[in-house]
């Protein structure tokens, strides 16, 4: 492999059997991840986690911060930024789904990284979000003791829903046994907050500039799912995080999806619109 795609072996044998229909996709989940940026004397930086090489998918991949939509991220919350009518028109769902997206990807955000998008006022920011009663809440998230919604009305904090900018949208192939509908944003480290390695589905966290990173990846030394890499490149040019957060309302939200098919006696798999992820493999190749 010429560079760090994540590719399973066993995604060939798994595009066979869908193609010959003795495999039936399951429904995707919806799920939220941030790209969280912050300026440096270089340029912006980006946060990623590495994925424990335990982890059954994507293990050792580099990634953002993120998760799956959980039924209690449509609870009511105190609301700060776009209406729910503006987010659900921009991520193409309804206002509920827009609001559980949205509350998914702050919470996913807090869980996993320690940053939490929100504040006392509609115009405000928590500047600092370490100590052992914060770390308790977080944990009690993590654990589903505590509702996102409950976290937000004990503290008295507003959701910054005006903090995060619509990137992008991918959803897993339909070959894969576990499949989400993910929605990519991007967000600007608050003044006064840290991150750190908070999940314990990573190993390591790292600040990393978006052409570093793809850079790695291009020489192999940095695993990646082709999601992360597509959004890394488009995020790249961008001088400044609120250049790229300013940025994200024109960005296009058309959902990515891979397709499979024989051509030419082989197998291809590809990305729409992302041809540097295009995989051909012969007829009785790799199984």
């Amino acid at each position: 492999m010429s560079n760090g795609q994540w590719y399973p072996p066993e995604w060939p044998d798994r595009i066979r059997a869908l193609a010959s229909g003795e495999l039936t996709p399951t429904t995707p989940k919806r799920a939220a991840t941030v790209m969280l940026l912050r300026d440096t004397a270089d340029g912006v930086a980006v946060h990623m986690l590495r994925r424990r090489t335990s982890m059954a998918f994507a293990g050792g991949a580099y990634a953002y911060p993120g998760g799956g939509v959980d039924l209690r991220d449509s609870r009511p919350v105190r609301w700060g930024g776009p209406s729910l009518a503006v987010w659900a028109a921009r991520l193409g769902v309804d206002e509920a789904a827009a609001q559980a997206i949205v509350c998914a990807a702050v919470r996913e955000t807090f869980e996993e990284a320690g940053v939490l998008l929100a504040g006392l006022t509609p115009d405000t920011v928590i500047g600092d979000t370490t100590g052992p009663e914060w770390e308790a809440d977080r944990q009690a998230l993590v654990d589903r003791e505590l509702a996102f919604a409950d976290l937000l009305d004990r503290r008295g904090l507003v959701l910054r829903s005006d903090l995060l900018g619509a990137w992008a949208r991918w959803i897993t192939p339909e070959f894969e046994p576990r499949r989400y509908d993910t929605w990519f944003f991007v967000a600007a480290l608050p003044v006064g907050q840290r991150t750190r390695n908070a999940s314990t589905e990573a190993d390591r966290t790292v600040w990393i500039r978006p052409c570093d990173a793809t850079a790695g990846y291009d020489r192999g030394e940095l695993l990646m799912m082709p999601p992360t890499v597509a959004t890394l490149r488009t995020v790249a040019p961008y001088a400044t995080a609120a250049d790229a957060l300013a940025a994200a309302d024109g960005r296009d939200l058309t959902p990515v999806l891979a397709r499979a098919e024989m051509a030419d006696g082989e197998l291809v798999l590809s990305w729409p619109g992302h041809e540097e992820f295009t995989k051909h493999i012969p007829r009785g190749g790799p199984r």
